[in-house]
């Protein structure tokens, strides 16, 4: 695998016009990249990680959030995404699960290393899918891992899933979901995606309102567990049908061997908007 050594941050501002490109001359392929993107010294802005830990609703603490690095990741995904050899456009790909996992406990005063590249493209009932692995090491050993698996539409030729009638189980808590949180969680995550900033822009893209994104509904369902929490753990989950903003969502955890597992419904109609566990190592 070739390595790519970036020395600061990729530019945001520059990367969604590259996205935009993509979208127009990039039709597909059959092979991921060789390519996996590095950047040492990695370190945490206390300021953004207490912005973060507020729209996320995590408390204000030197540990970080498991969900946190992510933020972190976002813009090396984004440039390995939008690279010449990436064979799908960035705009229209879906973010259809995620899986986190914690070895340790980090803090805000550790430099990392953090490395991102993509595997495993394969077939799904709507299209195909891969998955974009990032990773935090320190001293050269792994301890956070991030599987960000996303969807490009079309063409599916996987098996379909068989889909039973749903009931939605009784809540544990009730979120009331702003219709600004979407602007909220770009701006200290950068992830500026149009579908999830205004009902006019998400409206272009085939949703009647702006929706939520999908890592701060993983990142709010986390912070409900706080202070339970192991020190090392994976948190692992599917994203359903999108939060159109402004929300009413219903929230349900239960225990279930070494963790729990939780789900997120709409708290109106039986309609699933996310369901994951957190598992103990």
């Amino acid at each position: 695998m070739a390595v790519k050594e970036l020395h600061e941050s990729p530019s945001l501002s520059s990367l969604y016009p590259k996205a935009l490109l993509g979208s127009l001359r990039k039709s597909g392929g059959n092979t991921l990249p060789s390519t996996e993107f590095v950047r040492e010294g990695v370190v945490v802005d206390p300021a953004h990680l207490a912005a973060y830990n507020q729209v996320c609703g995590f408390r204000l603490d030197d540990v970080l959030p498991a969900t946190y690095p992510h933020i972190l990741a976002f813009p090396l995904q984004m440039a390995l995404m939008t690279e010449d050899d990436f064979p799908f456009p960035l705009l229209g790909m879906v973010h259809v699960a995620n899986r986190i996992t914690q070895h340790r406990q980090l803090r805000l005063d550790e430099s990392f290393t953090l490395r991102v590249r993509a595997e495993d493209l394969r077939p799904h009932e709507k299209g195909r899918q891969f998955d974009v692995i990032s990773e935090l090491l320190v001293n050269d050993s792994p301890v956070w891992t991030d599987v960000s698996t996303y969807l490009r539409r079309g063409g599916g030729s996987g098996e379909k899933s068989a889909r039973g009638q749903l009931s939605q189980p009784s809540p544990t808590a009730i979120w009331q979901v702003p219709g600004d949180i979407g602007r909220r969680y770009a701006e200290v995550s950068g992830d500026r995606n149009p579908i999830h900033l205004h009902p006019i822009t998400a409206k272009a893209f085939g949703f009647p309102s702006a929706i939520a994104h999908g890592m701060w509904t993983k990142a709010h369902a986390l912070a409900a567990f706080e202070g339970r929490l192991p020190e090392a753990f994976t948190v692992d989950v599917k994203f359903k049908q999108p939060v159109l903003l402004p929300a009413k969502a219903a929230f349900t955890t239960w225990s279930e061997g070494d963790g729990w597992a939780f789900e997120l419904w709409n708290a109106r109609k039986p309609k699933p908007h996310l369901e994951g566990s957190v598992v103990a190592l």
